[in-house]
């Protein structure tokens, strides 16, 4: 099951490292971090992430995870970061996203007409978009999981689990 998250600079470390935790434990998991880049991207507080792999490396997985953080509004018009978000969801059996990284699947428009969270503060930006706002730890519609702020990801990493591994490798993890 290989499984990429997108890196970027000023993302929420737990919207990554949470569900990275989880994820990481799964049976056949092979996780590979990806940025616009291969280069470091650090957190709002200096934390530093190593990209092993640039969009133009790595375009296909069976897991997209797109965290959030106040990074994301400079990705909402990066053109070549939607393009790639796009291309990946064309090989993926999941897509998932963690706090305001929903609204990089919205603008990429992969959510539209769809059931999706964010963060409780960025819920009425997600409304800018066609799709169905909903107030839920995480909430999947077809092969799309979205979840609200830093903590539910890891929620949402568990019920993937289930969905990939079962129950039992869930309740394990």
């Amino acid at each position: 099951m290989k499984i990429a998250i997108l890196l970027f600079d000023n993302f929420t470390a737990l919207d990554i490292i949470g569900p990275y935790e989880v994820l990481a434990k799964m049976p056949g998991a092979e996780i590979s971090f990806v940025g616009h880049e291969k280069r470091e991207y650090a957190d709002s507080y200096g934390l530093k992430l190593s990209a092993g792999y640039s969009i133009d490396e790595l375009t296909q997985a069976d897991v997209l995870l797109i965290p959030g953080g106040f990074g994301i509004d400079k990705l909402l018009d990066n053109s070549e970061i939607l393009d790639w978000i796009r291309k990946v969801d064309s090989t993926t059996k999941w897509i998932t996203s963690v706090c305001s990284g929903s609204l990089l699947l919205a603008q990429a428009v992969l959510l539209d007409g769809k059931k999706c969270t964010t963060h409780w503060r960025r819920k009425e930006q997600l409304r800018q978009y066609n799709v169905n706002v909903v107030d839920e730890r995480y909430i999947k519609d077809g092969k799309y999981i979205t979840s609200a702020g830093v903590s539910a990801g890891i929620d949402m990493a568990l019920y993937l689990v289930s969905k990939i591994a079962g129950e039992m490798a869930a309740k394990m993890i």
